[in-house]
């Protein structure tokens, strides 16, 4: 089985094009066949080589790797201009000035039902020359058969007047000289299909890869958001990129993208790598369009990272923060024996990488933004007082741990009859400026006894005055 993943570098990776290079990926490691990875760049104008890393460094990201390529669709125009001319020279294709227009008017003098047959021309471009008895049949593994009969189809146009091959050419060429056994691609490619197998059969018919089978074809069905339109930047991420940059873990990406259209039969939702590929199969890919819901992405992340080790999360921390966020490396090389710890107990709050900083920056920096709804809520007359109270007591606290902290401080909450949140939202927003962050013990004991108790006089020293 050879397979192939065929990019055009006019932008970052779609998260559709990254569901399709998954899907083709899955299949020739569960096959033990051969992923080729072709740069389909014959669009000069949009494609360039900052795209093509872009491509390449999502796939990598993701995992995906090739065994053969990438080959650039580019460096084979010679191959392509030589099996053009064959075809021509052997009367499988033919030069026609014809235009749309005429074509158009064509169909309303014979019948919209009968195929544009053109007449041969010395100069124009060039249209493949089809046998109006015969038919062209797509076998698709996921839609089943579909047979056109030509007399109902065009002379397809495969070059331009200056000798320039069109896409559907330069890809039927590709796909026979790699001897490509199985295409794998979206539904919106389905309209080219019949046009690749025409060419692929002229080719065969003058014993171009003769003795090889035309590719068979499998069309996966389209994302749409959770609205059901189509999946666009409205709903949020739309490329691998931005994924990456919001902080999603790639094996969860693709578990995600992997159940876009294709199910086990038994609903699970968390699923290795290593199960993915032992249990893909064309089969279950369904019909029907799949909705990428963000929402449910950030549930399963949440997941991933919760299934990590404490090292593991604070090394891939470690590695966004330098990649996504470096406004924050300085604080965080300052204080960087804090990480693991900091990743230790914000592991169960965050979902997304990029979560992390917003709940446990405050631990690495050293100024802190007061928020003006967390102050007025948390630091009233009653919470400045048991500020005050908690100040005392974890200035005698020694060592300055998590249990004599917590032992500490619920203290203060049963001698003063209050609720533990009445004590621990004060100090909370004390301490890192804002009423949400890790546990309040946890977050004590790793910002230290000096810098805790700093704090918290700021505060008291910042806030007591207003109070009434």
């Amino acid at each position: 089985m050879r397979l192939r993943f065929a990019p055009s570098p006019t932008g970052a990776l779609h998260i559709g094009g990254a569901r399709t290079a998954l899907y083709n990926w899955l299949l020739a490691r569960r096959e033990g066949g051969s992923l080729i990875l072709r740069i389909e760049d014959t669009d000069r104008e949009r494609s360039s080589p900052e795209n093509v890393e872009q491509i390449l460094d999502a796939l990598r990201w993701l995992g995906i790797d090739w065994d053969e390529g990438p080959y650039f669709q580019s460096a084979r125009e010679a191959r392509h201009r030589e099996l053009l001319e064959e075809l021509l020279r052997a009367g499988r294709a033919y030069r026609s000035r014809a235009t749309a227009e005429d074509v158009q008017e064509f169909k309303r003098r014979w019948g919209a039902d009968r195929g544009f047959r053109g007449r041969a021309e010395g100069e124009g471009a060039v249209r493949l020359r089809l046998d109006e008895e015969g038919q062209t049949v797509v076998h698709d593994l996921i839609r089943g058969e579909t047979v056109f009969a030509n007399r109902h189809l065009d002379d397809p146009v495969i070059a331009r007047a200056d000798g320039s091959v069109l896409y559907n050419f330069a890809v039927a060429v590709d796909d026979l000289d790699q001897g490509i056994t199985h295409v794998v691609r979206g539904e919106d490619h389905l309209s080219n299909t019949p046009k690749q197998l025409q060419v692929i059969e002229a080719l065969r018919a003058l014993g171009v890869g003769a003795q090889r089978e035309p590719p068979r074809y499998a069309h996966l069905p389209l994302l749409h958001g959770p609205d059901g339109k189509k999946l666009s930047k409205r709903h949020g991420a739309s490329s691998v990129q931005e994924l990456r940059a919001a902080g999603y873990l790639p094996e969860a990406v693709c578990n995600y993208l992997a159940l876009l259209g294709w199910g086990t039969g038994d609903d699970r939702t968390v699923l290795p790598r290593e199960e993915l590929i032992a249990r893909f199969t064309l089969e279950r890919v369904s019909h029907n369009p799949a909705r990428f819901d963000e929402v449910k992405l950030r549930w399963l992340n949440g997941v991933y990272i919760r299934n990590l080790s404490v090292h593991e999360l604070a090394r891939r921390l470690e590695e966004f923060i330098a990649s996504e966020q470096p406004e924050h490396r300085p604080a965080l090389e300052r204080y960087r024996h804090l990480l693991r710890e900091a990743a230790e107990i914000s592991q169960e709050k965050i979902q997304r990488l990029d979560e992390f900083w917003p709940l446990a920056g405050f631990l690495f920096e050293e100024e802190r933004r007061f928020e003006e709804r967390a102050v007025a809520k948390h630091l009233d007359e009653r919470g400045i007082a048991l500020l005050a109270e908690a100040e005392r007591r974890l200035a005698a606290v020694e060592p300055f741990d998590r249990d004599r902290i917590a032992a500490a401080l619920q203290e203060i909450v049963a001698e003063r009859g209050v609720k533990p949140g009445a004590l621990y939202q004060p100090i909370r927003v004390a301490i890192s400026g804002k009423a949400v962050s890790p546990g309040i013990f946890e977050s004590l004991a790793a910002l230290g006894k000096e810098r805790s108790l700093a704090r918290i006089r700021e505060a008291l020293d910042r806030y007591a005055v207003k109070a009434p």
